[in-house]
């Protein structure tokens, strides 16, 4: 069972982009890219999750997707050398198994929380157990990367390329759960993005929204 995937993409005018010059410059005078690693709380979700016997990991990949339809600038891409902003980005994730190994999987975004969890489910069916780097094709370029480190609190954690950067999409990686003085649930969540599209006031501006979306899953789960 998959939902639609979504490949709709609107061309940016390059010439007339507010970013011109600065794409430019992160692109070809210095490349360069940045990584912020946050503590977010997520007592709230953590609850409506439990209360609601679903898994943490597909709420957390909703939640994330969804906000990024908000945030054109996390969503740029190319296509055929056209630089483009696309409708939505889909979450590509790490699975474990039981020796420790990993594969990737996505699942297609669906505004609607119920279809995306049901995706999710029956991508985790299908391919979740089988063996390899990428067990599930990927069939757009609008993947973008987020994962989870379950075994650490890390206080940062940098994504290091080992070619040129090439993709302009943000890539996200959590850390272990840990449960403060006050019973609060905290978890570190690092955002990798190409400063050529972004710069950290866009960052920070998705990252602190991002807690008001954790404090408040019901708005946007129920």
């Amino acid at each position: 069972m998959t939902n639609m995937l979504n490949t709709h993409f609107t061309p940016i005018d390059q010439q007339n982009w507010s970013r011109r010059d600065y794409f430019y410059y992160f692109t070809k005078m210095m490349p360069t890219g940045f990584t912020v690693t946050v503590t977010l709380d997520i007592s709230a979700t953590l609850t409506w999750v439990k209360a609601n016997n679903l898994k943490f990991n597909a709420v957390y990949l909703y939640l994330v997707s969804r906000l990024l339809t908000s945030h054109s600038e996390f969503r740029i891409g190319r296509v055929d050398d056209q630089l483009v902003t696309y409708d939505v980005v889909h979450p590509s994730y790490t699975v474990i198994h039981a020796d420790h190994s990993i594969a990737n999987l996505w699942t297609a975004y669906d505004q609607n929380f119920q279809k995306f969890y049901a995706a999710y489910l029956a991508d985790q069916q299908q391919y979740g157990q089988l063996p390899g780097p990428m067990p599930k094709t990927p069939l757009s370029a609008n993947l973008f990367t987020i994962g989870s480190l379950p075994w650490l609190d890390f206080t940062s954690y940098t994504p290091l390329p080992f070619t040129p950067l090439q993709s302009f999409l943000p890539v996200f990686q959590a850390g272990k759960f840990t449960t403060n003085t006050d019973q609060r649930t905290m978890m570190p969540l690092s955002m990798t993005v190409h400063h050529a599209v972004a710069d950290g006031y866009h960052v920070s501006t998705f990252l602190n929204e991002l807690q008001t979306v954790f404090d408040q899953p019901e708005s946007y789960l129920d």
